[in-house]
């Protein structure tokens, strides 16, 4: 992928340049030959990223495009964070923000209760998908042939007794995430770790999952369904909109 390696120098240096850049100065900053230069700008034009004018090339609006995923889900996580510290502090227990990356959880917001034992958890950890409150939101979130392909190539560890790994158990089980509008893990992942997890949606479309995780001796799964269920509810609600 050369030449994908030549475009995307090209495209930094462009970027980077507080003036339009002529292909010769391109060619000086990235070490490559006016020819690949020429070429790269070339491309880059024809699909937007770049403008031209008599005084070179320089970054159009399109190539926003390309960090919008990444500055959305910045500022998905920077609302969220005041949500999850006021869901911490009124359920006193630890409250997490995810989306769902390369077949995994991604935690990329979380408000830590104090406790003498706690969850060792942070933003940027990972987690699979198929034993997890959140996981399972975000899976019952995708098309049909989405969950299917996922489950044919995930390796499904069975971390404890309850992990529910079987391909046919699963799909009925986000089934009922989508119908119920939450998931619910009992153990699955760990044991004497209960969680609940709720969607949030942009659009009508599943972009993150919202969660609380406690230990199974402080709350029953009654008790998250009855007291927590709610609050997050309402909190997904608010960052949904």
């Amino acid at each position: 992928m050369t030449s994908l390696a030549r475009g995307l120098a090209v495209m930094k240096c462009v970027a980077e340049a507080e003036q339009p850049v002529t292909i010769a100065q391109a060619g000086r900053l990235t070490g490559l030959s006016r020819a690949s230069v020429r070429r790269c700008l070339h491309t880059l034009l024809l699909l937007g990223y770049v403008g031209q004018d008599e005084r070179g090339y320089a970054v159009r609006r399109q190539a926003l495009s390309l960090g919008h995923p990444y500055l959305s889900l910045n500022a998905l996580a920077a609302r969220a964070q005041p949500l999850l510290d006021t869901l911490r502090d009124t359920l006193h227990e630890s409250c997490s923000l995810g989306v769902m990356e390369d077949d995994q959880l991604l935690y990329v917001a979380r408000a830590e209760a104090m406790r003498i034992m706690s969850i060792n958890l942070r933003v940027g950890s990972r987690l699979p998908l198929h034993a997890t409150s959140m996981g399972r939101v975000l899976l019952a979130g995708q098309p049909h042939a989405v969950q299917e392909a996922y489950l044919a190539r995930a390796t499904r560890e069975k971390f404890t007794a309850k992990t529910i790994v079987d391909r046919a158990e699963l799909l009925i089980e986000l089934s009922g995430v989508a119908s119920r509008g939450y998931a619910m893990v009992d153990e699955e992942l760990e044991v004497g770790l209960r969680s609940i997890a709720v969607p949030v949606a942009r659009h009508g479309k599943v972009v993150a999952a919202l969660n609380v995780g406690t230990a199974a001796a402080r709350n029953s799964v009654a008790d998250l369904r009855d007291m927590v269920l709610p609050a997050l509810q309402q909190a997904a609600t608010i960052l949904s909109a």
